[in-house]
């Protein structure tokens, strides 16, 4: 295999291991394929037609955890073997094998390292080779996600021969599609019912995940019903002051999914705001936490008491016990207990209210290095 193009690679790829082949980028675009001519498929076909994977195929693709896998599809007799394609460290697309005869798994793997490598390098030289076309709205704002526009007013321009002058979001969608399984491959239902929902909201795959765009304020209970209907995992944006602005509110958006995948491992669809105090929270350094609080939050890993919790809950309850009791589901003579020992113990300042503020803040901090983030947020979606 030592061709210099990526079609000559993929049909050799194709002949070596006797079965049709197909090698997609990151986007989950089309970017080369071979087949016999009287190989007959319909995902494979309606896969070319398309010039890109159903969601469907995605989120098979997504949740793997990198490594050459099968999978059977509903729609089509035939197994698909998927692999990633990795260049220099960073994955670059997935070559999809058909396994028409059900051989491949007894082949040599080093075949088919050697061939993925081939693959990956060519893909991402014909990649940086295009990298300049920016002509059309996905590839404008995949470039924008990305931040590779230094220059506003050159953002500007290109977003304007590519249609999106007058396209100014109010908000994005992140859709993590890790749980997501559908074998019928052809139907592309959740774009589908994305388009149905959200007509002008432009879907594209970045970074593995659906990311779309929202003109008006969202309807939270319409999200909350699409990420039940498809095991999906939402996290709607901040406000987008402006659309070059949008790698930033991407970014903050990518950054509250990765705080709630460990924690939420089901359907949700949240909005960003309600979880800024917790991202804030991230960013700080435990350097804030008063040695006090410290001391109770080393007992409670030590022994796995609450006093960490309760303090939290004590003050962001403004030290009425009732509210304490209720948000904690627990009894008033063990709250009253945790927060005379807190007191005699710990010789926490809980009364003082010119501490009200840095205890709070150490206790919330505390929670985070404990594991305790869903003491920090509010309820799930």
């Amino acid at each position: 295999m030592n061709s210099d193009d990526l079609k000559l690679l993929t049909r050799d790829a194709s002949l070596l291991f006797g079965c049709p082949a197909m090698v997609v980028d990151m986007a989950f675009r089309t970017v080369s394929w071979y087949c016999p001519e009287e190989f007959d498929d319909v995902p494979f076909r309606s896969t070319i037609q398309r010039g890109s994977l159903t969601y469907e195929t995605g989120g098979f693709l997504i949740g793997s955890d990198g490594q050459p896998h099968f999978v059977t599809l509903a729609d089509s007799p035939y197994r698909r073997r998927f692999s990633l394609l990795v260049t220099g460290g960073a994955p670059v697309g997935y070559l999809i094998l058909v396994d028409v005869d059900a051989h491949l798994e007894y082949l040599d793997p080093r075949d088919f390292s050697q061939v993925e490598s081939a693959l990956a390098k060519q893909l991402k030289l014909e990649t940086s080779r295009e990298g300049g076309v920016q002509s059309t709205e996905e590839a404008v704002l995949q470039h924008l996600l990305e931040g590779d526009y230094d220059d506003e007013q050159m953002f500007e321009l290109q977003a304007a021969t590519a249609g999106l002058k007058y396209f100014s979001p109010r908000r994005l969608a992140l859709v993590n599609m890790e749980l997501y399984r559908s074998t019928n491959w052809s139907e592309n239902a959740l774009r589908s019912s994305i388009l149905d929902f959200f007509p002008m909201s432009k879907p594209l795959i970045h970074n593995g995940s659906v990311v779309f765009f929202l003109n008006s304020d969202p309807d939270m209970a319409l999200f909350q019903s699409l990420s039940r209907q498809f095991s999906l995992r939402i996290v709607i944006s901040a406000p987008i002051p402006r659309l070059y602005r949008l790698p930033e509110v991407y970014a903050a958006a990518h950054a509250l999914m990765n705080a709630l995948l460990p924690t939420r491992p089901h359907p949700f669809a949240v909005m960003y705001e309600p979880y800024t105090p917790l991202m804030l929270l991230r960013q700080l350094k435990g350097d804030f936490v008063l040695p006090a609080v410290r001391a109770i939050g080393e007992r409670d890993r030590e022994d796995g008491t609450l006093y960490c919790l309760t303090l939290y809950t004590y003050l962001i309850c403004h030290h009425s016990l009732r509210e304490t009791c209720e948000r904690l589901y627990t009894h008033r003579n063990t709250v009253l207990y945790r927060v005379r020992r807190m007191r005699e113990d710990f010789s926490l300042p809980i009364d003082d209210p010119e501490q009200h503020l840095p205890l709070l803040l150490s206790a919330a901090l505390m929670l985070l290095e404990l594991g305790r983030e869903d003491a920090l947020t509010p309820g799930e979606g």
